[in-house]
């Protein structure tokens, strides 16, 4: 067998096994139910799987548009990759998408802004183009809200007002809503029947609107304009070495201070007992670490990367205490770590500075006012 077979059937491999994952997590999400037998509840079973492929068909269609936009234009600027590895991930205990999303590797050394930008910018506009087809289909095509009751029969015995009634005595965390961005609000408002348009706790169930949302939300990652992201790539490419050197890390640190604004206020300090303050005191030591562990690689300097840390952990701190109401969303403080100690905050600079044509430019501020509409500052609400 020679080498290239073998590759071949490592891509193929990698996909078959993400698309079983990611259509079994669509059905625990469809259904509410899992796989794995649990006590007191009815496990999924083939039917249930099946009906799994709503979900996992439009989305890695979704992603697999995104690579192949990055793929085929990295082959038109004669610039060597690999076919996409998909990465599979189930966890079996719900709350998983089945996987990590997918990558192409770049196997030449790119010297040129316009071959950046032209291989950055290509994969999220693709998969954008078709997001907005599935969310389209999924608004356009919602069945009765009757459906509900297929998924919740105990939601039954208060009729379509379950909503009033059915969350009141949920455990924290024991329902998931998708927080709005500007394009998913567009079509909900605007695009969907609203006598048809589930409660924000039941949009999980139903697998093209999740498909949907889960492709603007991964489109609004790559898209921000940082490092190799995607949108580094584009940003970087637009304005250019010398400035781009200054706004990469001005936008990763005021990203940072949103990801953990609220998670650690003044108030949180005043409790009653020694070993609650010391208890306290200490989580917010472990985060002081955190960040600065996040932080470490945006200077060569350690005593700048301690003090970026500890600018950003005080102004969080006087803003939590001007306005305790005002709180960020930590699940992104995963992604800044992911994002400041692996896939790094500066771009790889470029031999050549070609400025971009007309065309491109146009392009490249499209791109940002893409990654402003499926940006969600809240992505996923918990009861």
């Amino acid at each position: 067998m020679s080498q290239r077979t073998k590759t071949y059937l490592l891509h193929g491999g990698l996909f078959i096994i993400t698309l079983i994952t990611t259509t079994m997590a669509g059905a625990e999400w469809m259904f509410g139910r899992l796989f794995i037998p649990v006590k007191g509840m009815k496990r999924l079973g083939w039917e249930e799987f099946v009906a799994g492929f709503q979900f996992s068909l439009p989305f890695l269609a979704i992603l697999t548009v995104h690579e192949f936009g990055h793929y085929f234009t990295a082959k038109a600027n004669r610039v060597r990759v690999t076919l996409p590895y998909y990465i599979p991930l189930w966890l079996g205990i719900g709350q998983s998408i089945g996987t990590l999303g997918a990558f192409i590797r770049i196997q030449d050394y790119i010297n040129s802004r316009k071959k950046y930008f032209d291989i950055g910018i290509a994969g999220p506009l693709a998969g954008f183009a078709l997001a907005l087809v599935v969310l389209w289909y999924g608004f356009t095509h919602l069945p009765p809200p009757e459906f509900i009751f297929t998924i919740h029969p105990e939601y039954q015995k208060w009729g379509l007002a379950y909503g009033q009634f059915a969350y009141e005595n949920l455990p924290e965390g024991g329902a998931v809503a998708l927080g709005d961005n500007l394009l998913f609000s567009f079509f909900k408002n605007y695009v969907a029947d609203p006598a048809r348009l589930p409660h924000p706790y039941e949009m999980i169930h139903y697998p093209y609107l999740m498909a949907g949302y889960l492709a603007l939300f991964f489109t609004s990652l790559n898209l921000i304009p940082i490092g190799q992201l995607d949108g580094g790539h584009i940003l970087y490419a637009l304005i250019g070495r010398g400035l781009y050197r200054w706004v990469a890390p001005s936008l990763f640190i005021l990203f940072a201070f949103y990801a953990g604004l609220g998670l650690f206020k003044p108030s949180d300090f005043a409790v009653p007992t020694d070993e609650a303050f010391f208890s306290e005191l200490g989580n917010f030591g472990l985060y002081i670490v955190f960040l600065y562990l996040a932080f470490s690689r945006i200077s060569e300097n350690r005593t700048t990367s301690w003090l970026i840390t500890l600018s950003v952990v005080a102004a969080q701190l006087v803003f939590s205490w001007i306005r305790p109401d005002w709180e960020g969303y930590s699940g992104f403080l995963v992604f800044v770590f992911v994002l400041g100690r692996f896939l790094g905050i500066y771009h790889p600079e470029t031999e050549l500075q070609e400025p971009l044509d007309a065309k491109r430019k146009l392009l490249g501020w499209l791109a940002l006012v893409v990654f402003v509409l499926c940006f969600s500052p809240k992505p996923f609400l918990f009861s």
